[in-house]
């Protein structure tokens, strides 16, 4: 069962000259390539086209037989299962490699998007409530507004629990003033939070936009470099060429002139990057140790409720791609953690209701009265020894013999 497609986030290009040429053009002029050029312009565009099981097999035949030093062939072949499954491998690895990593920066932005939209009904939220609820004019929240970069809410949370705790200020000013707290947290979040989607959507449009390397390429067929680069040449030069002609179209000699000439290799991709993102089987990998940990954090990040300290380094866990320093050298990053986060946030309740109930049960401080109970509790509770510390003290201490009290 194939995994499903989602639609793909709103991303920003370059403004170019619009052509007509649409996916189902390009792949029906790689099909018309000869089969060298067809498996080429495959493997060039693993991101977005396959590789056949025939594909395999002729390359496993076509790659110079490693038996024979000047690079020759036997009259009659003999293709093992161990190579066709070895071509095979190596396909699943890079496909796998290259699609994955458009997938993880589209989930970036899926995610990032659905956080936004939190962070500011928030937002907007803390104001209705500071203005209407608690009195606050518009100077003082502008006021917090302005100072929200430098604001430490660490620090003022601390000081105003310790007003708290002394019976400085009272229930009511307490929540006023750890919600104006909350909404300079809630800026500062929401600030983080635009800056990654800039870059999320920077690297997306990147990733969609890179072809198959000439080394790796080289790894799949196994093949010389030089022999590479002159196949790669000669068989892109003909499908730039078949694209041409589909669609060359007469126009005025005016508009050819004002009309700068379209990069049809360049034009290849953003076509072909219009296409729906396949979401893939992402299997737990570890991450954080156990995957109820793991889901318990990612539910309070996309709460909001982290620390602000470790925000930062979670996110980057979680968008990293390359697992670095492991048992067996690199590997790629599953796609579990991202894919959950995504869930969490879709399935979350953002109505009005919840959110403002939500949020003033963060602000509300301590009860005093259950603070008291625990410190008397902890105080009636006499230290009990057990068994074994019981053994312990006497090991320590020595039998006391009747007939050595007078000596002692």
């Amino acid at each position: 069962m194939a995994p499903p497609s989602s639609s793909l986030p709103t991303v920003k290009k370059d403004t170019a000259p619009a052509t007509v040429l649409t996916t189902e053009q390009i792949e029906a002029v790689v099909n018309a390539l000869p089969v060298q050029g067809r498996i080429m312009l495959r493997l060039l565009l693993l991101q977005y086209l396959d590789v056949t099981q025939e594909d395999i097999e002729f390359v496993a035949a076509d790659r110079p037989d490693p038996r024979f030093h000047s690079g020759g062939k036997p009259a009659t072949p003999y293709i093992s299962q161990e190579t066709i499954q070895g071509i095979s491998d190596r396909v699943a690895q890079y496909r796998t490699q290259v699609r994955q990593k458009r997938e993880r920066t589209w989930l970036q932005i899926e995610c990032l998007q659905k956080q936004i939209a939190l962070t500011e009904s928030l937002c907007t939220l803390v104001e209705r409530l500071l203005t209407t609820r608690f009195g606050m004019n518009d100077g003082a929240v502008k006021e917090l507004k302005q100072g929200a970069r430098t604001a430490v809410p660490k620090l003022a949370i601390r000081e105003l629990d310790r007003r708290w705790e002394k019976d400085e200020i009272t229930e009511e000013d307490y929540r006023k003033e750890r919600l104006g707290i909350e909404y300079q947290r809630l800026l500062k979040k929401l600030e983080r939070e635009r800056k990654r989607l800039e870059t999320a959507k920077r690297e997306f449009a990147v990733a969609g936009d890179v072809p198959l390397q000439d080394h790796e390429i080289a790894h799949i067929w196994g093949i010389p470099a030089g022999s590479l680069a002159a196949r790669k040449a000669k068989y892109l030069i003909q499908y730039l060429q078949g694209i041409q002609a589909i669609l060359q179209t007469p126009r005025p000699a005016t508009e050819q002139a004002t009309t700068p000439p379209v990069d049809l290799w360049k034009e290849t991709f953003a076509v072909l990057s219009r296409k729906p993102v396949q979401r893939s089987v992402a299997a737990y990998d570890g991450q954080e140790g156990t995957e109820a940990a793991l889901i318990d954090k990612l539910m309070a990040f996309a709460a909001g409720t982290f620390p602000e300290e470790n925000e930062t380094r979670f996110w980057l866990s979680l968008v990293q791609e390359i697992s670095h320093a492991t048992e067996y050298g690199s590997k790629l990053k599953s796609l579990f953690a991202l894919q959950r986060l995504s869930t969490i946030l879709a399935e979350m309740d953002t109505s009005p209701d919840v959110l403002e109930q939500d949020l003033l049960l963060r602000v509300s401080p301590k009860p005093k009265a259950v603070a008291i109970e625990s410190a008397q509790e902890t105080k009636g509770t006499e230290p009990q020894l057990g068994e074994m510390g019981e053994h312990v003290l006497k090991s320590f201490m020595g039998e006391q013999h009747p007939d050595l009290h007078g000596r002692r």
